[in-house]
């Protein structure tokens, strides 16, 4: 077959592709019947789409089997397409399952960028403007195939998600709406230096794992790729997935030792050794702070298992789109972490057919927000975020004594007074039994004498001192039972010498920091450190106990992605040095709690 002709090639559809739907699908409802389905699936291999003179993108354009015209959804990224459609358990394949969407009457178009496998062009940095405008000319060009309607949507987690509001914000004719999963929108502190810090952990597994030669060279037949749907997506999968999890983290660091291009390599050095300000960064701004120019209907997921990524971007998109109000929803999913991403395929086809195809399926009655909530382990709705009569709980800091006791979390300021942690950088050289005579953490708990819900954006806010010119906070509220279990609830970090707020760029969930002009502490002084932990919906119960846990290390209150939650070890603190909290009303843990019966 002509890797442009159109035509479905024999050999590539002689195994038909097997779907895979796995992780959560519907944020606590059932949509009416479909607007179509049964329709089956074929692969048109390598399609080239010219974006530029003799420059041309190589897509995987997968369509039903029935002929007819059918609405497109494109999913375009840095990442090879080559095992996109076989179900394999890899961190890029995050354009969900092909046949699923084909059989309901669309066509799902996998774009890989310039210089990545067969599309043309020079590999460049990544989420640049000139992959943005490719990006637009991919939709228009799907918009005008035979196959396609006219109509085009966009689809993807991860970086397929993160391209999507930067392409609306240009509004190609043909674009309809997307639906976008855990996605960010200030790439240079959502992703680049979080908190105030680079993300070498972060990079080099990242690297490893998506740009050495082999994935620039990958070629995997259309005919393997089906084989191997066949094996991977059959029910077999319940029983190796979770073996795979439980081993996710060795395997991380294994990708972290292979070695990526040499030019992968030299973007690394750019952002961790030059890219310390926006003016530094390799990476583009994002669109945060112009997404008022998005017009189309979304839906946006967080996943509330992320830290240090997709933390904060969907909470910024639904803030801040131009988009009518009654046409933007926003979904907070549970923490979860799955490969491949096959996860809310359903929602986003019922969002899908009421945007296109008009299907009255229920979708135009959902609530505009929808979220996980721990506690009772199901969704609640509202009509905003943050959610409307909700009022803010301001708890204090107080201290029980030595450092390593059990503090209090109290609903007013207690007496003044301090306690101290030691920072101590990851990896550093420390003899034996150092935990013993020296904390790493403080701890604070809140008995629960009566049910609430606390659902909204989470800030913390400490009068800090230390003994050095900087060090790192991190910060990690959490559920203990009644019977003693414990459950991760929100998480957040900042780096003490960029505790200048950002307002301009700050959101309703979010307090920007200003990274871009750092201010050394003067040792011994103390200064206000504000800063946001990402969200976690929860119930709290009599018997149960609201933790706040605070250290210098991601490593030590981070939960990993056998337990759902991405969350990345970052190369903190940068001394050791001796970190002192000081009591009193600068000192507090502040959330939101949902009023009485204003939820469903």
């Amino acid at each position: 077959m002509s890797a442009s002709s159109g035509k479905p090639g024999f050999w590539d559809n002689l195994i038909p592709l097997k779907g895979g739907l796995s992780g959560v699908q519907l944020a606590g409802w059932t949509p009416g019947p479909p607007a179509r389905s049964g329709l089956g699936c074929r692969i048109l291999a390598d399609q080239m789409v010219e974006v530029a003179p003799s420059i041309r993108l190589a897509a995987d354009v997968y369509v039903p089997k029935a002929p007819g015209r059918y609405p497109a959804i494109v999913s375009f990224a840095a990442y090879s397409k080559e095992l996109q459609a076989a179900g394999a358990p890899t961190g890029n394949n995050e354009t969900g399952s092909p046949p699923v969407f084909t059989d309901r009457g669309y066509a799902h178009v996998i774009v890989a960028r310039r210089g990545m496998g067969r599309s043309g062009g020079e590999d460049a940095v990544y989420l640049n403007d000139t992959d943005v405008e490719d990006h637009a000319r991919v939709i228009q060009w799907a918009a005008a195939q035979p196959w396609c309607d006219g109509q085009v949507v966009l689809f993807g987690t991860s970086y397929y998600g993160l391209t999507q509001p930067q392409v609306a914000r240009l509004r190609p004719p043909a674009l309809k709406g997307f639906f976008a999963n855990e996605m960010c929108t200030d790439f240079f502190r959502h992703i680049a230096m979080f908190g105030g810090a680079p993300q070498p952990d972060f990079f080099a597994l990242w690297m490893g794992a998506n740009f050495t030669p082999l994935q620039f060279r990958l070629h995997v037949p259309p005919l393997l790729r089906a084989l191997a749907s066949h094996i991977i997506n059959s029910p077999l999968k319940r029983l190796w997935w979770p073996q795979l999890k439980k081993r996710m983290a060795r395997i991380m660091k294994a990708f972290q030792r292979q070695v990526p291009t040499r030019q992968t390599r030299e973007r690394f050095a750019g952002l961790m050794l030059d890219g310390k300000t926006r003016a530094t960064s390799v990476l583009p701004a994002g669109p945060s702070g112009a997404l008022g120019d998005i017009e189309v209907p979304f839906v946006v997921v967080q996943n509330a298992g992320y830290l240090n990524l997709h933390q904060f971007g969907a909470y910024d998109l639904f803030e801040n789109a131009g988009t009518p109000r009654d046409q933007r929803w926003l979904i907070i999913g549970p923490a979860a972490y799955d490969l491949p991403v096959y996860a809310w395929q359903l929602e986003a086809l019922a969002f899908f057919d009421h945007l296109v195809y008009g299907a009255n399926n229920g979708y135009a009655a959902q609530a505009r927000v929808r979220y996980w909530t721990e506690g009772v382990r199901d969704y609640r709705s509202a009509p905003d975020w943050p959610l409307p009569g909700s009022a803010p709980l301001r708890l204090y800091l107080a201290s029980s004594g030595p450092d390593r006791a059990t503090h209090r979390l109290e609903p007013t300021p207690g007496e003044a007074g301090t306690n101290r942690w030691a920072a101590v950088p990851l990896g550093a050289i420390l003899p034996a039994g150092f935990d013993e005579v020296e904390s790493q953490r403080l701890t604070f708990e809140m008995p629960v004498e009566e049910e609430m819900e606390l659902t909204g954006p989470v800030t913390v806010s400490l009068s800090f001192s230390c003994n050095e010119i900087d060090s790192h906070v991190v910060a990690r509220t959490g559920l203990v039972s009644a019977d003693g279990g414990y459950r991760i609830l929100s998480m957040g970090t900042m780096r003490p010498a960029c505790r200048r707020i950002d307002a301009a760029r700050a959101t309703a969930t979010e307090i920007a920091l200003d990274i871009d002009r750092p201010e050394p502490l003067v040792p011994g002084e103390p200064v206000t450190l504000r800063f946001s932990l990402t969200p976690q919906p929860v119930v709290l119960k009599p018997g149960e106990r609201l933790r706040l846990d605070i250290a210098s290390r991601t490593d030590l209150l981070r939960s990993d992605v056998s337990h759902g939650h991405a969350q990345f070890d970052m190369q903190v603190p940068p001394y050791y040095a001796r970190n002192t909290l000081h009591y009193g009303p600068d000192s507090y843990v502040e959330l939101r709690r949902a009023a009485s019966g204003a939820i469903a």
